[in-house]
């Protein structure tokens, strides 16, 4: 989520500045073949570094240098392009990704697919191994917002890359309020089981889930919740639907503001959570929010951790958030043993297909 690698002059190798005349002896200086031990090592070296390593490596001139045009045409591909092709009646879901979240991508999308709203997803790509991978599989449906961030180190929670991959995300969303299309944003540590448009009632302008576990009644208040003790709420900035409002953009420049000044340090390992309450909290009073039914949106933290509420509601969840927990492979064991990993036995059924 490669090191970047560094060629060396080809000269030496395979070339002899100094070729041999007819009088030179063979044994002061010898000539490599192609067809000789070492000329086909070498060989094969060179044709290894420009087919296959080069073309995942995050630096897109050396990619459109080893890469067919159909792919290097993606790196002037814009927001505003992408938004256009893929939305349908004015409406787009994003999610952001970088590479070695491509199989909860695949995952996700499955998902999404058995409720037949695949086609208006927007794939943000966050290295241009996505942007590649992704609309070499699915024309169009990936775009990347230069620069792009360290791919590396964007998937480890808490991680100043993290931060960085996570704080984009207002700027691009703002973009596509601004080109006047309604968003809805997903983590892709999700699963779609139900239709969630089916919730998005009233003409609201901002639509969000709460991430707390304590339960709610069914019948709770639609309303921006209380402050708890840290004096902001605890909404999820994982899912969220958005109209073309001007409330809508001003709690994402307000989003952007408060992360610009609470910024990633080692002390403090901020996320893009808390400024996302915060800029809710602050714009309260301006902005039509509209608290998404706890049934249907519920938390990591109750869906995997209580059962008997499970049980309980059965049938009513729409959107299953893989959170409350970390590390790529822990998330992905907890999918498979709720039955909720379908790459493994339905990768046919994503755009992708099998990765």
């Amino acid at each position: 989520m490669p090191t970047f690698l560094h060629q060396r002059p080809l000269h030496g190798t395979l070339s002899d500045p100094y070729p041999l005349s007819p009088r030179q002896s063979s044994s002061s200086q010898r000539q490599i073949s192609l067809f000789s031990r070492t000329g086909l090592i070498a060989l094969l070296s060179l044709l290894l570094i420009l087919g296959v390593i080069l073309p995942w490596t995050d630096t897109p001139s050396i990619f459109s240098a080893t890469k067919p045009a159909s792919l290097a045409k993606w790196q002037q591909y814009t927001l505003p392009q992408a938004v256009a092709f893929v939305a349908k009646n004015k409406t787009v879901i994003v999610c952001a990704v970088s590479q070695p979240y491509l199989p909860f991508l695949s995952n996700w999308l499955i998902s999404i697919s058995r409720q037949k709203h695949q086609d208006k997803v927007l794939v943000i790509a966050e290295d241009y191994a996505t942007l590649y991978n992704v609309n070499e599989r699915w024309p169009g449906h990936a775009v990347l917002v230069p620069p792009a961030p360290d791919s590396q180190s964007a998937h480890k929670f808490g991680s100043q890359g993290f931060f960085n991959f996570t704080s984009r995300r207002p700027r691009h969303l703002l973009h596509i309020l601004e080109l006047g299309y309604n968003v809805m944003y997903n983590d892709v540590d999700m699963v779609w089981l139900g239709d969630p448009f089916r919730y998005l009632e009233g003409n609201h302008d901002v639509y969000f889930t709460d991430d707390m576990a304590a339960v709610k009644p069914l019948d709770h208040s639609h309303d921006l919740p209380p402050p708890g003790k840290k004096g902001r709420t605890y909404i999820c900035s994982c899912m969220i639907f958005m109209r073309p409002t001007d409330g809508a953009k001003l709690v994402m420049k307000k989003w952007i503001e408060e992360l610009k000044a609470q910024p990633w340090s080692k002390t403090k390992k901020a996320n893009d959570q808390p400024a996302f309450n915060w800029a809710l909290n602050k714009t309260a009073g301006q902005v039509d929010l509209y608290l998404l039914p706890q049934v249907a949106f519920p938390t990591g933290g109750l869906y995997f951790k209580n059962q008997t509420w499970v049980q309980e509601t059965k049938g009513k969840h729409v959107i299953i958030h893989n959170n409350y927990i970390t590390g790529f492979e822990k998330k992905i064991k907890r999918f498979r043993d709720y039955s909720l990993w379908l790459v493994d036995d339905h990768a046919s059924e994503s755009p992708l297909g099998k990765l």
